[in-house]
C-alpha cells in the first residue's frame, strides 16, 4: 500500500524555501505581481547563477526557483534583495500572500498598495490562506486559489468577497474591513490544527453578516494572443527556462504574472517569437496541467511532463487533463475530464474527477493510457508514446 503523500500546509518563500527532490524552491513574489525588465533580467540571471535555471510560475502568480542549494541560497536572497524583491523578514513575507488582477489600472495600484500595507497587520492565518485583488470592471480572478477577494459589483462598488460565498459585502474602509473578515475566519473556527481555508468554512453554513451584494459577472480566463493591456504569452505547464524570461526582458516591458501560468507583456503590440512560449490559443498543451513530477518532487511517485505533452495531441477537442505525481494534486486540486495519477504501480485514470477521487482503471503503463481516452482513435495523427 502506498503511503499517503506529507501535506505541508503551507507555501514556500524565499526567506523560508522549500526542499524539493532538484534542491531548494525558491518562491518571488514581485509587489504588486509586476516586474520590471531589469527585475526580471536579474532573476533570469539568478536562476542560471545560483539554481539549476528553471523557473515555474505559480498558480498564485508567483516565481519560483529550482535547483537552489544551501550553499547558494544566500547569495540569491543578496541578488534578489538588490532589486527590491526580498520582504525584510519571513513573517512580512508570508503574510503577503495576494494575487493582483494583470490588468492594472491606477485605481487598482493604489488600492493594490493599500492591501498589501494592510496584509503586514494580518492576525497569524493559515500558511496558505491568500487574497485576491481583482477590481476591473468584471472579476478575472474567480478561479484563482483565494480566501478573500475584492471586486466589484455591478454598479462599480467595491465589495469583499468570502471565498465560496456568491456575495460579498460592500467595502466602506478597505483595510478595516478585510482586517475585520479576517478576525471573524479566525473567531469562526475557520482554522483546525493551524489550517483552515475560508471556502472550507463557508460549506459549513458559517456566512459573516452582510454579504448580500452580487460582483459583477466574471470574465472567463483570458486566452494568449494581443489584449487592450499588451501580449499574454503561455507556458506548457507553467515552467520555463532562465534565457526565457532573459529573452522577455531584453523586449524592455514591464511583465505581470497572472494565476494562468500566463505572462503578460504590457504595452506589446505584438506577440514575441520565442521558445518556449505558447501563443495559440488552440495548442492542446494549454488543457493540460502537470506538477513537477518525480524526481523534482519527492513525493512523486512518477514522471509526470513527459507524459502530459505525448498525451496533449491525443487529447480530445475541449476535454482537460492533469497529469499528477501523487494524489495530493497539487497543480490543479479542482475537477478534470480527465486525470492521471502516478502510483508506485503504473498511472491511475479519473474520468471527471480530482487526484484523490475513484479511479476508473488502475496501474496504466503509459503505452497503455491512450487506449482508454476517450475517443482517442480520431486523433491518428497523434505521436506515439
Amino acid at each position: 500500500m502506498t503511503a499517503a503523500p506529507e501535506i505541508k500546509g503551507w507555501c514556500p518563500g524565499a526567506l523560508r524555501p522549500m526542499l524539493s527532490g532538484d534542491g531548494l524552491v525558491v518562491r518571488i513574489r514581485p509587489p504588486f505581481g509586476s516586474l520590471t525588465p531589469a527585475q526580471a533580467a536579474a532573476i533570469a540571471e539568478a536562476a542560471q547563477t545560483h539554481g539549476n535555471g528553471i523557473i515555474d510560475l505559480s498558480a498564485r502568480a508567483n516565481l519560483q526557483l529550482r535547483g537552489v542549494t544551501q550553499a547558494s541560497h544566500p547569495k540569491l536572497i543578496d541578488d534578489l534583495s538588490a532589486q527590491s524583491l526580498i520582504d525584510p523578514d519571513i513573517e512580512t513575507e508570508s503574510l503577503r500572500n495576494l494575487i493582483v488582477t494583470p490588468f492594472l489600472d491606477a485605481e487598482t495600484a493604489v488600492l493594490a498598495a493599500t492591501l498589501t500595507a494592510t496584509l503586514t497587520r494580518m492576525p497569524r492565518l493559515p500558511g496558505k490562506f491568500g487574497f485576491a485583488l481583482d477590481t476591473g470592471p468584471r472579476p478575472v480572478l474567480t478561479a484563482a486559489s483565494a480566501d478573500i477577494r475584492v471586486e466589484r459589483a455591478a454598479d462599480g462598488r467595491l465589495i469583499l468577497r468570502p471565498d465560496g460565498l456568491p456575495f460579498g459585502k460592500p467595502i466602506t474602509d478597505l483595510a478595516a474591513d478585510t482586517l475585520a473578515l479576517a478576525d471573524w475566519f479566525l473567531a469562526s473556527g475557520g482554522v483546525t490544527n493551524g489550517r483552515g481555508r475560508m471556502a472550507a468554512l463557508i460549506a459549513r453554513g458559517i456566512i459573516p453578516p452582510g454579504c448580500d451584494t452580487a460582483p459583477a459577472t466574471p470574465l472567463p480566463q483570458p486566452e494568449p494572443g494581443l489584449h487592450p493591456d499588451g501580449a499574454l504569452v503561455a507556458l506548457a505547464f507553467g515552467q520555463m527556462q532562465a534565457e526565457t524570461l532573459s529573452a522577455l526582458a531584453a523586449l524592455g516591458h514591464e511583465i505581470r504574472l497572472t494565476p494562468w501560468r500566463m505572462l503578460l507583456l504590457v504595452g506589446a503590440t505584438r506577440l514575441p517569437e520565442l521558445p518556449g512560449l505558447v501563443t495559440d490559443p488552440a495548442d492542446p498543451i494549454l488543457r493540460v496541467t502537470a506538477c513537477t513530477g518525480a524526481p523534482g518532487c519527492p513525493q512523486a511517485l512518477g514522471e509526470t511532463r513527459a507524459l502530459a505533452r505525448s498525451l496533449a495531441a491525443r487529447l480530445p477537442e475541449g476535454k482537460s487533463l492533469h497529469v499528477s505525481g501523487c494524489t495530493k494534486g497539487c497543480a490543479h486540486p479542482g475537477v478534470s475530464d480527465l486525470t492521471l495519477v502516478a502510483t508506485a504501480r503504473g498511472y491511475d485514470l479519473v474520468h471527471g474527477g480530482t487526484a484523490q477521487d475513484t479511479p476508473s482503471h488502475r496501474a496504466l503503463m503509459p503505452s497503455a493510457i491512450p487506449d482508454h481516452l476517450p475517443d482517442h482513435t480520431k486523433a491518428p495523427n497523434a505521436p506515439p508514446l
